[in-house]
């Protein structure tokens, strides 16, 4: 509970920042196409360059604490944004150096967060904890995005990046007020973390379904984040919107969310884990198609409707497929599996950014998003031919060991 409500808040926290820094790079520091391509991959490089050591370090120290750190870490390295603005220093520079180190422990906190849930859940529960927090973390969606705009409006860009700023130190706190004793990790002494890292690559890269799943998210993120890094200034320059209409559309990411956590269980009883992991991939993929006919007078329920349905899928593919991961490996090897997959899925986020702000660059905003849209909508064949088609429920106990590294 405590987890879910510390989450909850730091969710709505975090729609902040995002709106803020890329609102504040387009009127305050007039950003170039390109800038918005780098300034969205250099978020999430630190996945692609420090993913597989977090894995060990997350199966060797105790999840919890790092992820506090994480937190007050993340609060206090935003909070230089507002105070650069107030004294004059603010900078693509700074925005870049930010967006990189709040990467980074984001990384730390992401593999620890997947890693810690079964320690404090049943296996059977899984597919139920990830929904309800996947449920809430849509609901904040709700309020999120009217709000981070609002603030905008109200309060600059700048200031209106402390609301992501009270949303880590609430999660921070909620998280250290959980009483449940997190077990201790066995501790091999004497090991190399290189060893560790090749054990935790031949779990994913040895099961069939696992890299499956690996590359239906990898390629789906890949082409999101291209579209994804410019939509912001495609919507206030190419759709004529106003600062303060930018986050209306999507309140239909929290509406699709809240819809697809709440069906979650129900619908992969009804047609399998499987089959759910499948069909839904379909979903998140074709779903943004219509944001490429969008119009300045219709983009608004246009894009809110598109976003709607992405997120039902995304969120009815992803409770399905982390649950099936988490259930699949024991706990001593959970942060490697995680950080191995995680690597896999969102190291291709930065390429996806800074291609997509190329690709604007030389062809415009609406061609851009145009391909990368396209593109995306394949993904879900790689799970469609695979073993994921015959995953019926989630296991029940662990199936998957890791093969010695040698």
């Amino acid at each position: 509970m405590k987890l879910w409500i510390g989450e909850s808040i730091s969710v709505v926290g975090s729609q902040f920042s995002p709106f803020a820094i890329t609102i504040a790079a387009h009127d305050i520091l007039h950003a170039q196409r390109i800038e918005f391509g780098i300034l969205a991959g250099l978020g999430t490089l630190p996945f692609l360059l420090f993913g597989l050591p977090v894995g060990v370090w997350a199966d060797r120290y105790r999840r919890k604490p790092t992820m506090i750190y994480a937190d007050l870490g993340r609060a206090l390295i935003l909070l230089s944004v507002p105070l650069a603005w107030i004294f004059g220093y603010l900078s693509m520079g700074l925005f870049y150096v930010v967006a990189f180190t709040t990467g980074v422990l984001t990384v730390f906190f992401e593999i620890c967060y997947q890693s810690y849930l079964p320690s404090l859940v049943e296996r059977s529960e899984l597919v139920e904890a990830n929904g309800k927090l996947q449920s809430t973390q849509a609901s904040a969606g709700f309020v999120g995005p009217p709000l981070a705009t609002t603030m905008v409006q109200i309060a600059s860009a700048p200031i209106a990046i402390l609301g992501d700023v009270i949303g880590y130190f609430s999660s921070a706190g909620f998280l250290s007020s959980i009483k449940k004793p997190e077990e201790a990790l066995p501790r091999k002494e004497g090991r190399s973390a290189l060893k560790d890292i090749k054990e935790g690559l031949s779990v994913v890269f040895g099961d069939t379904r696992l890299r499956s799943i690996a590359g239906c998210t990898a390629t789906a993120n890949l082409f999101s984040s291209a579209w994804g890094a410019i939509m912001i200034p495609y919507m206030l320059e190419d759709l004529a919107l106003a600062e303060w209409q930018v986050g209306i559309p999507f309140v239909g990411f929290a509406v699709g969310g809240l819809i697809g956590a709440v069906l979650s269980s129900r619908i992969s009883k009804k047609i399998g884990v499987g089959w759910t992991i499948i069909v839904f991939a379909v979903a998140f993929g074709v779903a943004p198609i219509p944001i490429y006919f969008a119009t300045p007078g219709l983009a608004i329920p246009v894009i809110a409707v598109s976003s709607l349905f992405a997120s039902m899928g995304s969120v009815l593919y992803n409770i399905s497929q982390v649950s099936f991961r988490q259930a699949l490996v024991p706990m001593e090897i959970q942060g490697r599996m995680n950080a191995t997959m995680r690597t896999i899925v969102w190291g291709t986020l930065p390429i996806g950014g800074i291609t997509g702000g190329i690709l604007a660059q030389v062809l415009g905003y609406h061609t851009a998003i145009g391909l990368a849209i396209a593109a995306g909508s394949l993904a879900f064949l790689f799970v469609l031919f695979s073993p994921v088609r015959g995953i019926k429920e989630i296991p029940s106990g662990p199936q998957l060991t890791a093969k010695p590294a040698g």
